[in-house]
């Protein structure tokens, strides 16, 4: 049932106001972007706005990207007046990396609020300063009775809907933002890079949609450029960039980072694209996905062809909670009907496979999220005989890839691995499944839950049917009955964890963009699965 949502909290963080860079730019009436101009003092200027990612409890990473080269200096202090300030030398912002770049802050105290500026320093004369940008972020606690809070959605400018300047543009990214939690789980699809965006979009209504548009993303994205540009569009927005300075973030991505469906090896057929090799194309978005994240593991530099590292990692939260990226697009098989009895490859892949059960095993942590970018027992197709991720309709024993899931619930069982949950986003909608053996055809597992929730700024969906060989059973489900509702036709949703120091007790809320709470479920700890 709904309810209405209480207040906000009482605030952990000081609010900043005031503080934000200038807008990255200024619309003409049409909605066109111009990208930001050289500042006329020849100064270097921050306008797309700051962000952390990978936050614990004695580091994390501040972005940046600049208008030109640049030197970037990251100071921080217990303070918001900065009467005290440590200062991080950070990169030189070039070309190689499109005037982006990322510096690790180390030795932070735990379960503090951190305040930063980054100012941007002319290489060639330091004393040529920009105006410094200001964020502020908390780290995780040291002690398990400071609690956690975090949230989680996904999909973002999908399907044609962009930023629409007559609503607000991305208005849930505000509505987040004033909930005030430690950190965002982004569950990938945060860009579409395969999804161009129109200057005005007609409704079924007789409402007009109307976009703020780019150059970058009046086709799909092939090129280097082309990819940077759809990472540049959401920053375009005034409640990312908001929410970006004050909320730190852990990033994944799914397939519309690259091109709808795709898998390595495949070779495309679509006529909209005259690169047809997807793995060079995942190659291209790697790399500009690197440079417009703070991730801790894959970290681009200056002129490479591909980033560094890895997607999938471990965020360490504290006593209470590890976080678990998996990446779900880069090691899987060709998606397929999903019917072969011997799959060592998967959606995961056999080498990260190995790397979550170790991790699993080594995790000390309460509770264990398993930050998923598709589903497991929703049935999600790629045209009319294949399956695009786990679940393939066939309710009987584990084939396919559902034999790696099955590997890994079955571990997760017998090595009394507790504090398991799934959360995820992909089929945007938002709802909550239980998984049980007795409910399955596969039974060698501990029950547990995953969430869904989502778009964050996209079209809405209906829900996807579940398959039984896991035993799923849908206890909530809030989805649109016709495909691609527009935000304007659909609210958008995301969900909210918030696990409590005194108990450890874990409890999911699903919420609608409005400020309702649709749905809650609380999770007990020292379980195995859940």
């Amino acid at each position: 049932m709904s309810q209405p949502t209480p207040g906000p909290p009482p605030a952990r963080r000081t609010v900043l106001r005031g503080s934000l860079a200038a807008s990255a730019a200024a619309l003409t009436v049409g909605g066109a972007f111009t990208s930001p101009a050289f500042a006329l003092s020849g100064r270097p200027s921050a306008a797309w706005g700051v962000q952390t990612g990978d936050v614990t409890a004695h580091s994390g990473l501040v972005w940046v990207r600049s208008d030109r080269p640049a030197r970037m200096i990251v100071e921080t202090s217990s303070s918001e007046s900065f009467r005290r300030v440590r200062r991080h030398h950070g990169p030189l912002l070039g070309p190689g990396t499109d005037f982006t770049g990322t510096t690790a802050l180390r030795d932070l105290p735990a379960g503090e609020q951190i305040h930063y500026r980054v100012t941007l320093a002319d290489p060639d004369d330091p004393r040529r300063t920009g105006e410094p940008v200001v964020g502020t972020f908390r780290t995780a606690p040291a002690r398990r009775r400071d609690g956690v809070r975090f949230l989680w959605s996904g999909d973002i400018a999908g399907q044609g809907w962009g930023i629409n300047p007559d609503i607000g543009g991305f208005r849930a990214y505000e509505e987040m933002r004033r909930l005030d939690p430690d950190f965002f789980l982004c569950s990938g699809d945060t860009i579409y890079a395969d999804g161009v965006i129109q200057p005005s979009v007609t409704l079924p209504d007789g409402r007009v949609w109307r976009n703020v548009t780019t150059p970058e993303k009046a086709k799909v994205a092939e090129t280097l450029d082309e990819y940077r540009g759809n990472f540049r569009y959401n920053l375009l927005d005034h409640n990312v960039r908001a929410f970006n300075s004050q909320v730190p973030s852990i990033v994944q991505w799914d397939d519309h980072e690259v091109r709808n469906n795709w898998y390595p090896g495949q070779i495309l057929d679509d006529v909209r694209y005259t690169e047809k090799d997807v793995d060079v194309l995942a190659a291209r978005a790697s790399r500009a996905f690197a440079e417009y994240f703070p991730v801790s593991t894959l970290q681009a530099r200056a002129g490479e062809a591909r980033s560094e590292g890895r997607m999938h990692r471990v965020v360490r939260y504290g006593p209470l909670l590890d976080v678990f990226v998996l990446d779900m697009r880069t090691y899987r098989d060709a998606n397929s009907p999903g019917r072969q009895a011997d799959d060592t490859v998967g959606i995961l892949g056999a080498e990260q496979l190995e790397w979550l059960k170790r991790e699993l095993s080594r995790s000390r942590a309460v509770w264990k999220v398993l930050a998923a970018d598709m589903p497991l027992g929703l049935v999600v197709t790629d045209g009319a005989t294949d399956f695009e991720a786990v679940a393939q309709g066939d309710p009987g024993a584990p084939l396919g890839r559902e034999l790696q899931i099955a590997e890994l619930l079955r571990f997760i069982k017998h090595r009394r691995i507790t504090g398991t949950l799934w959360l995820t986003a992909d089929v945007h909608y938002t709802s909550a499944q239980h998984y049980a053996p007795e409910r399955a055809a596969f039974q060698d597992f501990a029950p547990f839950w995953e969430f869904v929730s989502g778009p964050l700024a996209a079209g809405g969906f209906p829900a996807n049917r579940l398959d039984a060989t896991f035993g799923p059973e849908r206890v909530f489900v809030r989805a649109p009955e016709r495909a691609n509702l527009s935000p304007m036709e659909s609210p958008q949703y995301f969900g909210e964890v918030d696990i409590d120091g005194d108990s450890g007790e874990l409890t999911v809320r699903l919420r609608a963009e409005g400020g309702t709470v649709l749905f809650s479920q609380v999770l007990q700890p020292g379980r195995v699965g859940q």
